[in-house]
């Protein structure tokens, strides 16, 4: 998942924002500098709709002159379980039930900084009547 960000020549770097994720606001001292933290502010901004267990803004695509910012797969796959779950006014212990592990267990794959194997968000998404899907582009 790649999320549009738009970099801003400043006089002392650039100042970075992303039009779907408003909370993602970064800046470096140079180009390379401001990307590597756009993905870092990206990432870290997602921890706040895991945290008020709020739908995450799926990408939009992208204007000219707007830089692609790579969103982990792993996280990626995590946001749209949490997208899912909110649709369907699923609870962690709902879907603990639904796959049979403890509520633990799916606090667990919920949390951003927890790794979780992709068979297990593929078996929660399953569990929701969606089935994951990657591909090579």
């Amino acid at each position: 998942m790649f999320y549009p960000a738009k970099l801003t020549k400043e006089d002392d770097g650039y100042t970075v924002t992303f039009r779907d994720i408003p909370e993602a606001i970064t800046c470096g001292d140079d180009l390379q500098d401001a990307l590597e933290m756009a993905q870092e502010a990206l990432v870290t901004s997602m921890d706040f709709y895991f945290e008020d267990h709020r739908k995450v803004p799926l990408p939009s695509k992208a204007k000219k002159g707007e830089y692609l910012i790579d969103l982990p797969a792993s996280l990626y796959a995590k946001v749209l379980l949490l997208n899912e779950m909110i649709d369907q006014n699923i609870s962690n212990v709902e879907l603990a039930k639904r796959i049979h592990v403890k509520p633990q267990e799916v606090q667990r794959i919920v949390n951003l900084e927890h790794a979780t194997k992709i068979d297990t968000i593929s078996k929660a998404l399953s569990a929701l009547g969606k089935r994951l899907e990657l591909n090579v582009a």
